[in-house]
């Protein structure tokens, strides 16, 4: 069991007397930072904040900073370290890659997007339309808003050259079966590209086991700063153009982040992996463990967590005449991010009544707008969304449940 104030004296957020009597519940929208982020961001201000690589030793540990920062998201990953880019958000990281895929892609090859996604990972790919691409829509169930792997059987044609989707939606928290997605694209010699951000706040995913050929996520939703990270794997590297300076074509770090990257918050990044690290030591006695034992170990650790204070919050939910819940009503194959929409209440409202009462909350369509208007929701006020991650205590949801009785009834 996950030792939930071990974990929770990570985060100065915590100590913060501002924050007291207080209840996060917008993870999905930016979880709090650990503090050994926060340690390693004001060390490199500190220290090191010069131009890195330079023939002197500040710009050397700098660069050394930022190369550590590569090879321990690839541990925890299970990928190779110049499978790892960063770049400065996942909406970002998308829309270059669609540039970067210019050169590979021909007027003819058709692509399959989803109207799950958030649309940082739609939208750009939608746009490759202008260059003659043909968009197909794996679209979801208007019900449940769920995606049926039958149907995309019957999307694949000779001329599928891209599959992009998501690990996990953020209005929905249904988890997708990417292994087996994937897998099903490979067998058409389809790429996949497959965005996490909703999902790596849980637990890092083995990038391996899942088979994805790109796999994104934000770091600002697992405990970092504000910043994307890629993983592309080599072989699906070698088909993208440069999206750098001409004369940095060769050089990895460089090709995918036209913008240069952010020195401070890449050589920061480890801290998030020192966090996992930290909760696996306080938890385990296995010294001898993998990277990727550790990694498992640790995500069990969060999702059991994240089990134990989402089981309530559902069943007050189902149980309520007045909320609907959109997604899986079940803790299982589930991110603890659950949208509803109340009867008789504005969503918006609704978040700014809880705001007030130390409930941290969002309201909108969180920029799956598509998906919202698919479910027949309203657009315009959207859904309220409560988003869970494993420092939540049950005391959280007790308050959570509490407010939001006294407001609705």
């Amino acid at each position: 069991m996950l030792d939930t104030t071990f974990a929770r004296q990570q985060f100065p957020a915590f100590s913060e007397p501002t924050l007291a009597n207080s209840a996060f519940f917008e993870n999905a929208g930016g979880s709090y930072m650990c503090r050994q982020v926060i340690d390693r961001l004001n060390s490199y201000y500190q220290n090191t904040k010069v131009q890195p690589y330079h023939p002197y030793p500040q710009a050397q540990l700098a660069g050394q900073q930022m190369d550590e920062a590569h090879a321990a998201f690839a541990k925890w990953l299970n990928v190779e370290t110049d499978e790892v880019y960063f770049g400065p958000s996942t909406s970002q990281n998308s829309y270059v890659l669609a540039n970067a895929m210019y050169d590979w892609l021909n007027a003819g090859d058709e692509i399959i997007v989803t109207n799950q996604d958030h649309e940082a990972n739609g939208g750009a790919w939608r746009r490759l339309e202008k260059i003659g691409i043909k968009v197909t829509q794996w679209s979801v169930d208007p019900e449940t808003g769920s995606l049926d792997i039958e149907q995309l059987k019957t999307l694949f044609t000779a001329n599928t050259k891209l599959l992009v989707f998501p690990h996990c939606s953020n209005i929905l928290g249904e988890i997708n079966p990417v292994s087996e997605i994937c897998e099903l694209a490979k067998a058409h010699q389809v790429r996949t590209v497959v965005d996490g951000v909703s999902y790596a706040g849980h637990g890092l995913p083995d990038i391996q086991q899942l088979g994805a050929d790109i796999y994104m996520f934000s770091l600002y939703k697992v405990y970092g700063t504000h910043q994307g990270i890629m993983v592309v794997r080599t072989d699906m590297a070698k088909l993208l153009a440069n999206q750098g300076h001409y004369f940095n074509g060769e050089i990895r770090e460089k090709r995918l982040t036209p913008a240069g990257p952010d020195h401070a918050q890449i050589a920061a990044a480890i801290g998030v992996c020192e966090y996992f690290e930290a909760l696996y030591q306080h938890h385990f006695d296995n010294p001898q463990a993998s990277d990727q034992e550790k990694a498992r170990a640790v995500q069990n650790l969060m999702i059991e967590a994240e089990k134990k204070t989402l089981a309530p919050l559902l069943a007050f939910f189902k149980q309520h005449p007045k909320i609907t819940i959109i997604g899986p009503e079940s803790v299982e194959n589930r991110a603890p991010t659950v949208a509803v929409v109340i009867d008789g209440h504005s969503s918006m409202a609704l978040a700014k009544a809880l705001g007030e009462k130390g409930i941290m909350c969002g309201a909108g369509h969180f920029y799956s707008l598509r998906l919202i208007e698919a479910m027949k929701i309203d657009p315009a006020d959207g859904v309220v969304r409560f988003s869970l991650v494993h420092y939540t205590e049950l005391a959280d949801i007790e308050k959570l449940i509490n407010e939001l009785t006294a407001i609705i009834g």
